[in-house]
């Protein structure tokens, strides 16, 4: 259905910085949790994401007008979905659950993004494929239980799990849905879906200020929704979104396993961690997963 993957080395490269700076959302959004309310850091996130783009890319937002119009039920969809619920859902599923149960729930994306590829397209994969994601997961989880299979047998089920599990889910219905979306520019389609997303948090966060009060600015939280607007959001989704519309969702989808090796990574770099053998073990798993899936 695809082209050689060889070809699209570079759609390759590309959806491998979505992952990177995903890993450096989740690492800031634990560091913050204290700090400013979940559905204040999602509303500003993509209000400020949105009020970037949007001067930046107005004649192509002018152009897809009417594209937006007569496709506006797929986009408010993807908004919910991709834009509104899963970054939500992720950020308030950090104030109760650990980043240890939280990766390793999103790393079974790739499987869900291919059982509702399966439901809505009729897309299949064969059994090395099946293996090379299993593998994936297995690599994965290697790297966030730090080789300490005992972590996954005294890990309970809390809030956050669950949190987690329907953002896991969301998210997966938002990369299916995005062959289906209007036929627009890439980047009209983010201001699109972010300005949806945003007007549609627009009422949860009035609610959450009057529930638990407004954050305070320092220039630590603002920093924070500066990087969250940047790259999680614009740079992520944009190689996110093409890496879907080169090589397919389920290829894409696979791509989410490198979160949590990403996040090791930057543990290493920025918190002075050392390289273990687990480390290693699961980069190893997850790269073999990707050789396999791609056969």
């Amino acid at each position: 259905m695809h082209a050689n993957p060889k070809s699209n080395l570079p759609a390759f490269l590309m959806v491998a910085v979505a992952p990177m700076c995903w890993a450096g959302n989740i690492v800031l959004a634990k560091g913050v949790a204290t700090l400013i309310p979940p559905v204040s850091l999602a509303f500003w996130r993509w209000t400020v994401a949105f009020l970037v783009l949007l001067p930046l890319t107005w004649p192509y937002v002018k152009q897809d007008w009417n594209s937006a119009l007569s496709g506006w039920k797929i986009l408010a969809l993807q908004s919910f979905f991709g834009i509104s619920s899963f970054n939500t859902l992720l950020y308030l599923a950090m104030h109760t659950t650990t980043a240890i149960n939280g990766a390793l729930i999103q790393t079974t994306m790739p499987a869900v993004i291919i059982v509702i590829s399966l439901i809505l397209y009729g897309e299949r994969v064969s059994w090395i494929q099946a293996a090379g994601v299993a593998l994936c997961v297995v690599g994965a989880g290697v790297v966030v239980l730090k080789g300490r299979w005992q972590a996954l047998i005294d890990m309970a089920l809390v809030q956050g799990d669950l949190l987690m599990i329907v953002a896991v889910v969301l998210y997966a219905l938002y990369s299916a849905l995005l062959p289906k979306r209007p036929s627009m520019h890439p980047m009209s389609f983010l201001v699109y879906t972010f300005g949806l997303g945003a007007l549609s948090l627009l009422p949860v966060y009035v609610w959450e200020i009057w529930a638990v009060g407004a954050f305070t600015l320092t220039p630590g939280v603002a920093g924070s929704i500066g990087y969250v607007a940047l790259f999680p959001s614009i740079v992520a989704y944009f190689c996110w979104n093409r890496g879907v519309s080169v090589i397919g969702a389920n290829r894409t989808g696979l791509f989410i396993n490198l979160i949590p090796v990403f996040a090791a990574i930057l543990a290493i770099i920025f918190l002075g961690e050392s390289l273990k053998t687990f480390h290693l073990v699961g980069m190893t798993l997850i790269l073999l997963g990707f050789v396999m899936f791609n056969r």
